[in-house]
């Protein structure tokens, strides 16, 4: 369920507007003009206005980060953790635009995650922990990797019954301009213009791939269908609706044990690219100790010599890749903000647009 906070109030009847203003008080943030897809509070259950309270708002599916939140309480019996989950676009949202009270930013989009660091919304953290951490897992003391998550192509096994299996984008195009007809209206992938993994995503293979274009444009003569979140696309190819999921989190499909049998994961072997999830301070955190410590658990168990049962993503090489290496971890840096230039934005979405909606 999606929950829209207004930050104005619209004319409506009596009863509407107490109701509406009760939703609010409800959910413990001040009116703010961003979207909420959930939230969850963690701790003791009655610390409604509890002095040690962290505030993490975060693009991770609740669930999937439970586990690490638990074990971070575990020997902190008087903290309590507000998390709430949003997409990449509404956390800018929220931090940039509306100021919105949190001391943590879960997300991603590395490239959003920089973005924040360079222009001034986060706080350094240093600590014994994010000294041990792969030189490119730490951007300046802002920025924190966490995870490395392949972007996979996800496929219906009884959509390609008869047909070998694409491990390879030329495989995955010569496969459609062959069987069109079987393929049209059932391939899926993330929608650039409102989701800041997607054009991540979308940008990297531009930036890697002279093929990219081409690909898109078998993608909308097929009738593309395009979505927000790669959940939704999973569940699209476990129920039959998509053939074909491009560019989806690897990591999210693989837990999904419940659609083992009903989809097929591939990392594509040409080349694929690794998505790092990353943790910030956020600049008007009121508990910075909290939000250190919290990202420490999460370095901890991403990159510490034992395996925690509570991370929830596969554990891959942390050494630095070759050019020629399947697995391509994005690079941290000021080359991620070179697609967040307003124009260069602007240019990239609109060819987008023409390629894969081709109206």
């Amino acid at each position: 369920m999606r929950i829209l906070v207004f930050s104005a109030v619209v004319s409506r009847p009596v009863r509407g507007l107490c109701l509406a203003l009760l939703a609010l008080v409800q959910l413990g943030i001040a009116a703010q003009a961003f979207e909420i897809e959930d939230r969850r509070r963690f701790g003791p259950a009655a610390a409604e206005a509890a002095p040690d309270l962290l505030r993490v708002l975060s693009t991770t599916d609740t669930d999937l980060l439970a586990p690490l939140v638990d074990s971070f309480l575990r020997t902190r019996p008087t903290v309590v953790v507000d998390y709430v989950a949003v997409s990449s676009a509404e956390l800018m949202r929220a931090v940039v635009e509306e100021n919105a009270p949190f001391d943590l930013a879960v997300s991603s989009a590395l490239d959003l995650q920089t973005k924040l660091a360079n222009d001034g919304y986060t706080l350094a953290h240093r600590s014994t922990t994010t000294a041990q951490l792969p030189v490119w897992g730490n951007w300046r003391d802002h920025v924190f990797a966490f995870s490395q998550e392949p972007a996979s192509i996800v496929l219906s096994p009884a959509a390609f019954e008869g047909l070998e299996m694409p491990r390879s984008r030329q495989a995955l195009m010569s496969l459609l301009r062959r069987y069109p007809n079987r393929f049209r209206g059932r391939i899926g992938t993330y929608d650039v213009e409102t989701s800041g993994l997607g054009y991540l995503f979308a940008t990297q293979d531009l930036r890697t791939s002279e093929s990219f274009w081409r690909m898109m444009e078998i993608f909308g003569s097929l009738d593309l269908r395009l979505y927000c979140c790669s959940s939704e696309m999973i569940e699209a190819v476990a129920r039959g609706d998509l053939a074909i999921a491009y560019n989806v989190l690897g990591s999210y499909a693989r837990a999904r044990d419940d659609l083992a049998d009903r989809i097929e994961i591939v990392d594509p072997q040409d080349y694929t690219n690794m998505m790092l999830r990353t943790a910030v301070v956020l600049k008007g955190a009121e508990r910075p100790d909290l939000a250190g410590a919290f990202i420490d658990h999460l370095l901890r168990a991403a990159w510490g010599s034992s395996r925690d049962p509570a991370y929830p993503f596969p554990r891959y090489p942390t050494g630095a890749a070759s050019p020629e290496a399947a697995l391509r971890p994005i690079q941290m840096g000021p080359g991620l903000l070179v697609f967040l230039d307003r124009l260069k934005r602007a240019r990239f979405i609109e060819e987008w647009r023409s390629t894969v909606l081709q109206k």
